[in-house]
């Protein structure tokens, strides 16, 4: 399925500044909360794509190249795939830009602070444009994408070099406060503002990550793409995605599959369909054509009296299944060329045969005009 336009999802206009973007986001990611939404699973997708069109439009450089080149620009961007995340996960990432309040509606782990156990990194995506031919015989592609590497120079702790971080003032290190709830009757407790549940706080970042404990890195390699694969299909790639937390593994890279369109052929299905135009008298009198397939031209016979949108089947030639070991085939359906513009000799010819259909019993045409001036009392 073809991807929103993101300011179209967050209800924004293209020159809307940082803050108006932020308060979009909020209001939207809000309303489609699955917490708000128990069991609809049409307002959780519209949250996942909330938190993607904000991670996009709040980055200036990812948002630079959106403006510029569309979604095809953010190839390799190491945009995350929100697709696979839960709504904590993607609490985790954004919560913290809203304050407490907000924190708390998303649903950080644990729901009372922040796991300090190891975290799986989040997986990212990017897109891998095949031809027809690649996807009939299989193919390596080699990609080039952005992700979020730990950094060297703290070890992913975000701290300077013989730095540790301290303890929270606020929370004493549990990572919770407590606040009276209406009237003083009750008490609430929620994630600590200060260091968003960690229970510990940097006061001397790294100069090279500034504290986040990653920084952007390029990288290269070769994924397998499978024969039959389909439009939108993802191909999981184990352990390409972003670091994980307190030593937890990495998320994976999911390569999404674009079909680039072929100059002859459409696909449907494991089918294969060509529409291929044919004078009348080619139909009329019977003829032998070329057509195009995935591996050159191939024969095919047209039986005399051959009739418009007439659908002809060659076995074997369409495209691999992924279901099982067998192959499509070649769907040629035929259709009618009108010539645009004749010649006088053509004119001439053409009503001569028009006198000789009018005396014809056993057209279709003639019956189907006379069944009309019967019904019509014509």
């Amino acid at each position: 399925m073809a991807k929103r336009d993101y300011y179209e999802v967050l209800g924004v206009d293209r020159k809307a500044g940082a803050e108006e973007i932020k308060r979009a986001y909020r209001k939207m990611a809000i309303k489609y909360h699955p917490d708000k939404n128990p069991g609809n699973k049409e307002a959780e997708a519209k949250f996942k794509e909330c938190a993607e069109a904000y991670e996009v439009l709040s980055a200036p450089e990812k948002r630079q190249r959106y403006d510029q080149f569309g979604h095809e620009g953010l190839r390799g961007a190491g945009v995350r795939d929100y697709s696979h995340m839960s709504a904590q996960d993607i609490g985790d990432i954004f919560g913290d830009l809203f304050g407490d309040m907000f924190g708390d509606l998303f649903g950080r782990r644990g729901r009372g602070g922040r796991t300090h156990g190891p975290q799986r990194g989040y997986d990212l995506e990017t897109a891998v444009e095949l031809t027809l031919d690649e996807v009939a015989q299989g193919a390596e592609k080699t990609i080039e994408f952005t992700r979020q590497d730990t950094c060297t120079d703290c070890d992913g702790k975000g701290t300077a070099k013989g730095k540790a971080p301290t303890r929270c003032s606020t929370c004493r290190g549990s990572g919770q406060v407590q606040r009276a709830g209406l009237g003083g009757f009750f008490q609430m407790v929620s994630t600590c503002p200060q260091c968003q549940g960690s229970g510990q706080v940097i006061t001397d970042p790294c100069r090279k990550c500034r504290g986040s404990g990653t920084i952007p890195h390029k990288r290269t390699l070769s994924v397998k793409i499978p024969a039959g694969v389909h439009e939108g299909q993802g191909v999981r790639v184990t352990g390409e995605g972003e670091p994980g937390r307190h030593g937890g593994p990495r998320g994976d890279l999911y390569c999404y599959v674009r079909i680039k369109a072929h100059p002859f052929l459409m696909r449907n299905g494991s089918d294969l369909l060509v529409t291929v135009p044919l004078s009348f008298t080619q139909l009329a009198l019977g003829t032998t054509i070329d057509v195009p397939t995935l591996n050159g031209t191939r024969q095919l016979k047209i039986p005399a009296g051959t009739q418009h949108a007439s659908v002809f089947r060659i076995r074997g030639q369409g495209l691999p299944d992924l279901r099982s070991s067998g192959k499509g085939d070649l769907l040629v359906q035929i259709a009618v060329e009108i010539p645009k513009r004749i010649t006088a000799d053509q004119e001439r010819l053409l009503r001569e045969f028009a006198q000789i259909e009018e005396k014809q019993t056993d057209s279709e045409s003639k019956s189907f005009f006379d069944r009309i001036k019967k019904h019509f009392g014509g």
